[in-house]
């Protein structure tokens, strides 16, 4: 019979809440183990924030050399080595997997490399990367496997090898005619990059906006940012099927579209949404549910319906940004102090990096309306904020929402440069529960963008009367 080693709390999958929580515990000096099919530091790292990040830097500098002439610096046509520019994402994500891989070691917890699955209740039998087995059962479990890009089922798509994200950022050729499938974030900020780097984009979204998430005024100025860029945004629109290979220059990829219509790429991209990893892990033996579209079943404390079994990050539902799962953590570690922290409530803000940024906290117009939230709503384009007219970018604006009957800021949208850093400072006045007056009347430094807060916030309409 297989040896059952015995550990206080057993991971299975080590993205950032999961390896955060795991390095305390240890530090600690309690018995952790952490299995990994090999992502040393988790997705963000590897394939998700970090290199689509790094590869939006080489092109923006790409982009920035090509309009240098626009700020009276000629310096001619920028020439793109792929090749250097993939090598340097490289480099970046290799430079911090060594840093979490040390800071693993310094923690002193088990670190298993190789594929895991329940084999019963709080059990986990792995196969190791380099050969054996090991199978361990943890007081305390904790699930972090994350999630994976959504192929859609359009006919022949699969059998046309798409990239998603994760081969995108590896690419080392600047793809001729990049075909992007979704509108969302992914797509729109890969979409973006890979023009940047000198190839032919072509967007197509089944909805009538792109990011549906947002407002209809933000989505339509993203749309219209992202034409006068050059990328054929293309919208309401339905894939028939999909002939040909991505990368493949004897067999172009073809987009059949439902009116008839044709478009033919040299490279076709998936970013239609993410699919929780919990299938074939073995979850129902360990007695964890799952919901309608995957995810785990957790409550307000993350706790799953089995007993000592909990879920972090995207398994779990939690929004999908690494700061969200961070949150997780929070949580988990003062459940585990005996404090009373939960996940009700929170707000978790994001930024969407392609240029202009955009960056929310809280509440859009929309989500106000369906959920019947009177609101005073102030508006101001970046046109108005001297740094934005230093910078020569004067695309977009910002839009708060306060409370009809009282002071209160219920949500904040930015779409102009540098908001993923702007709306830091409307969230933590949010947090404090600081009147917007306080950003109205602060003395903020000018000239820089954070400036335009005072601007926007004297244009509140004065209160609604009851």
């Amino acid at each position: 019979m297989q040896n059952i080693e015995q550990v206080e709390y057993l991971f299975l999958g080590g993205g950032k809440g999961g390896k955060s929580l795991a390095t305390e515990l240890a530090k600690a000096g309690k018995r952790v183990a952490v299995v990994e099919r090999g992502m040393i530091g988790g997705s963000c790292i590897n394939v998700a924030c970090i290199p689509t990040k790094a590869l939006i830097r080489s092109a923006r500098v790409a982009h920035t050399v090509r309009h240098a002439g626009a700020f009276g610096v000629e310096v001619g046509e920028p020439r793109i080595d792929m090749k250097r520019v993939s090598s340097r994402v490289k480099g970046v994500v290799d430079a911090l997997v060594d840093v979490n891989l040390n800071s693993f070691i310094q923690a002193g917890f088990d670190l298993i490399l190789g594929e895991g699955r329940f084999v019963g209740p709080r059990r986990i039998h792995v196969d190791l990367n380099d050969g054996g087995v090991r199978v361990l059962e943890g007081e305390h479990v904790f699930i972090n496997t994350g999630t994976h890009a959504a192929i859609p089922s359009v006919p022949g798509l699969r059998e046309a090898d798409p990239l998603t994200h994760v081969e995108a950022i590896r690419i080392d050729e600047i793809p001729g005619h990049l075909i992007v499938i979704g509108g969302g974030y992914i797509g729109l900020e890969m979409a973006q990059a890979f023009l940047r780097l000198g190839a032919r984009v072509t967007v197509l979204q089944k909805e009538p906006r792109v990011a549906m998430r947002e407002d209809a005024d933000v989505s339509e100025a993203i749309a219209s940012a992202l034409n006068e860029d050059g990328i054929d945004v293309r919208l309401n629109v339905e894939i028939e099927s999909v002939s040909g290979r991505s990368g493949d220059s004897r067999d172009p990829v073809r987009v059949k579209l439902a009116n008839g219509e044709h478009i033919e790429g040299t490279h076709i991209l998936a970013a239609t949404g993410r699919i929780p990893n919990t299938k074939d892990i073995g979850l129902e033996l360990a007695g964890v549910e799952l919901d309608s579209r995957g995810f785990i079943k957790v409550d307000e404390k993350l706790r799953t319906t089995a007993s000592n079994v909990y879920a972090i990050g995207e398994a779990a539902g939690t929004p999908m940004f690494t700061h969200a799962s961070f949150d997780d953590y929070r949580v988990l570690s003062a459940q585990l102090r005996g404090e009373a922290r939960t996940t009700r409530g929170r707000e978790i803000p994001y930024a969407l990096f392609i240029e202009p940024e955009l960056g929310r906290i809280g509440l859009n117009e929309t989500e106000a309306a369906q959920k019947g939230i009177a609101v005073r709503v102030a508006k101001l384009p970046m046109a108005a904020v001297p740094r934005a007219r230093t910078n020569s970018d004067t695309r977009g604006f910002m839009k708060a929402l306060i409370a009809a009957e009282s002071d209160e800021i219920l949500g904040f949208t930015m779409f102009g440069s540098e908001a993923g850093e702007v709306v830091a400072t409307v969230q933590i006045a949010m947090l404090g529960k600081l009147p917007y007056t306080v950003l109205r009347d602060a003395p903020i430094a000018h000239p820089t963008l954070t400036e335009g807060l005072n601007l926007l916030f004297a244009t509140v309409p004065a209160r609604i009367a009851k």
